[in-house]
């Protein structure tokens, strides 16, 4: 405390009249700008003014910025990086979440086993008070993670209640689970056929559905999956990703209705971060023109572009893959491989709309089978065009991506967004069940694609897993599972490295790179404090990290309560 007060009153004395003193200086030794150029010599200050970064540079000279109303952050140990930027996520089904039942594993929830989780609805049905015929809805159950290493099914809810619908979303959020109350709320019986895209589980020997729902044959449900969003729920959603250090949110899976809903909350000045929308695009959809365009921000709203869902979950057993499943899922042979949302045809209609009208494009693409059908699909659009745009399409989680796919999408312009928290959340799963040894070893090839000199990004997908972007850049740097055990050590890159792709090629990913991404003067005042300084941890030490502050255009947001 001394030292703060010596340091303020030192500056504020400045013989130097002061133009335009900042709004807020930062003073410290660890201040880190993702600039590569600046590494080893970083600034030891920064000044901010008007929701921008308009100075960095030496401390002693720090005093020029400083007038009567500057508000002085003496960072001691704690370390100044860019705002974490959220490279792939779903905002709104993150803060709805919130109001669902929690059927988590840990350590997000405490559901073990099937008993455990009908005691946990149980409980819920009870403490809310819901009346018969209201419908349950909670969200998170890991089949790999229970006991059981089941999905829950009808009969299994049944026990809990068959006066209440009931309707849990798998933590992949590409399956449910359903009781008999809710198929015959939604009138699916045995006579209901498979939609294309999606299956509906049978019960053994019959066309029964035993209450799991895979893919597009959730969609029915979907619309009993979404509570009542207000402003209230807004606020609690973006203080909860300040609170993991971010300053730019994705809501990647929007449909009009979101859209309509985040362009009101923006109007109405709600939102304290940036928000961006990537509204989802189907085939039915593209003879509905006009399509969401994507524009710049407006109070901290935009759509950035369009998002597609090319297949599902390798967790949940339906990603689209060049080779078998080690061990297939309910139901299928020893050849299954998962299957597309749509045949090649209709992705490459999909895909050509986003590229000859520049809109940018991310799609969810978890099997290596389904990267094909993207890459194939972003070739023959880019063939049609000369000169080639500056498209930046993303594969989202490309989980499963081959080096020779990685070479392709350096060639065509695609950009890798892994879902490295994958290594610590399933790895174990994708070893022993899902993908074998070899092939998990290499999910998320982070360190292959950075040696080619790929921009690329990791993310969270919240709500599958919390925004938390601590536990990320730990998850990438070390590949640790659950049973720590390392998962594919030539895939790991450096807490600078994984830093960048959490901001610097974030920013990118989004073209926001000249106003987002590095604590550069002219740049949006985004920032995050942390405790102390990342890369002075060891990798393994890295969940020592916590967020002490998130400022936001240039104000605090969020500021973590000491004990």
């Amino acid at each position: 405390m001394l030292r703060w007060i010596v340091t303020s009153l030192t500056l504020l004395v400045s013989p130097f009249a002061v133009a335009e003193p900042a709004d807020a200086v930062f003073l410290g030794d660890h201040i880190i700008t993702m600039e590569k150029s600046l590494r080893g010599k970083e600034p030891t200050a920064l000044a901010i003014r008007g929701g921008k970064i308009v100075w960095r540079g030496d401390r002693h000279d720090a005093g020029d910025q400083i007038g009567s109303n500057t508000r002085v952050v003496e960072l001691g140990e704690r370390a100044l990086l860019p705002g974490f930027i959220d490279a792939h996520g779903h905002f709104l089904m993150t803060a709805a979440a919130t109001g669902m039942a929690n059927v988590s594993a840990p350590p997000v929830g405490s559901v073990t086993d099937i008993p455990a989780l009908q005691r946990t609805l149980s409980a819920w049905i009870a403490q809310r008070g819901i009346p018969d015929g209201q419908w349950v809805v909670g969200f998170g159950y890991d089949d790999s993670l229970l006991v059981e290493r089941r999905h829950p099914t009808r009969v299994d809810l049944d026990a809990v209640s068959t006066r209440h619908p009931i309707l849990l979303a798998h933590v992949s959020g590409h399956l449910m689970a359903v009781n008999s109350a809710a198929l015959t709320a939604i009138g699916i019986s045995a006579d209901t056929p498979d939609p294309a895209g999606g299956i509906i589980r049978r019960q053994a020997g019959t066309m029964e559905p035993d209450g799991v729902m895979e893919e597009t044959a959730t969609m029915p449900f979907r619309a009993r999956f979404a509570p009542a969003m207000n402003a209230e729920v807004i606020r609690a959603g973006l203080l909860s990703y300040a609170a993991f250090g971010i300053t730019t949110i994705q809501d990647g899976a929007s449909d009009p209705g979101s859209v309509g809903l985040l362009t009101k909350m923006a109007d109405d000045g709600v939102l304290t971060q940036d928000i961006v929308a990537y509204p989802v695009l189907v085939p039915q959809a593209l003879g509905n023109e006009p399509f969401f365009s994507p524009g710049d921000y407006q109070r901290n709203f935009r759509v950035g572009g369009i998002k597609l869902i090319l297949d599902g979950s390798p967790q949940g057993k339906t990603a689209y893959l060049s080779s078998a499943y080690v061990h297939p899922p309910h139901g299928q042979d020893a050849g299954y491989k998962g299957y597309p949302t749509y045949p090649q045809a209709q992705v490459d209609d999909l895909v050509s709309y986003a590229i000859s009208r520049h809109i940018p494009l991310i799609a969810h693409t978890n099997g290596d089978a389904a990267a094909d059908m993207l890459l194939d699909a972003v070739d023959k659009a880019l063939a049609q065009r000369v000169p080639r745009p500056d498209h930046r399409t993303v594969m989202i989680h490309a989980q499963t991506v081959r080096e020779d796919q990685l070479d392709r999408m350096q060639t065509l312009g695609v950009i890798p967004s892994f879902f490295s928290a994958h290594t610590f959340y399933w790895g174990d799963w994708h070893r022993d069940s899902v993908l074998g040894p070899a092939r998990a070893a290499r999910i998320s090839p982070t360190r292959t694609t950075l040696e080619r000199g790929m921009h690329f990004t990791v993310h969270n997908d919240a709500p599958i897993v919390p925004a938390d972007m601590v536990r990320l850049l730990w998850a990438t740097t070390n590949r640790l599972t659950r049973t720590d055990q390392v998962l594919g050590a030539d895939q790991r890159i450096d807490t600078w490295e994984a830093l960048n792709a959490m901001t610097g090629d974030a920013a990118w990913q989004y073209f926001e790179e000249t106003g987002k991404g590095t604590l550069t003067p002219g740049k949006q005042a985004d920032l995050v404090v942390l405790n102390t300084n990342p890369l002075a941890l060891p990798r393994e030490r890295l969940l020592e990290l916590r967020v002490e502050a998130t400022w936001a255009h240039g104000r605090e947001i969020y500021r973590r309560q000491t004990p």
